[in-house]
């Protein structure tokens, strides 16, 4: 992750929901993030971080396939950090959201750039 705070660093979108990911690609890169990939699937997620490499990966819990919390137990050992989102409060996942290895967790009405930098600052 670059440390300059006026650049973020590379971001892998992964939401099922269209609109939410050309949103949050709008939101990113006005603030300096790369957006260097998006994806609807847990499955296609799990490829991409591996290929691409971000520097973070902003995983919604709720995907048609696996559950973020799944997608971000695979990704536990990859230097990629994951930060959940979800339109849902996070206590709505109770345990398991705090045992998983995400850095944090945004609601998707709370989404910002700054939010996204500060979770991802904190977890160094």
């Amino acid at each position: 992750m670059c440390d300059d705070l006026h650049v973020g660093g590379s971001v892998l979108i992964v939401d099922d929901h269209p609109a939410f990911r050309a949103s949050a690609r709008r939101l990113l890169e006005a603030e300096g993030y790369e957006v260097v990939g998006e994806t609807d699937s847990g499955e296609a997620a799990v490829e991409l971080v591996r290929e691409l490499a971000p520097d973070a990966v902003l995983l919604d819990v709720a995907l048609p396939d696996l559950s973020g919390l799944e997608v971000a137990e695979r990704l536990a050992d990859n230097p990629s950090k994951v930060v959940l989102v979800s339109s849902r409060d996070p206590r709505d996942f109770g345990a398991r959201f705090r045992r998983s290895s995400a850095v944090g967790f945004i609601s998707k009405d709370d989404l910002s750039a700054e939010t996204l930098r500060e979770l991802l600052e904190g977890s160094r």
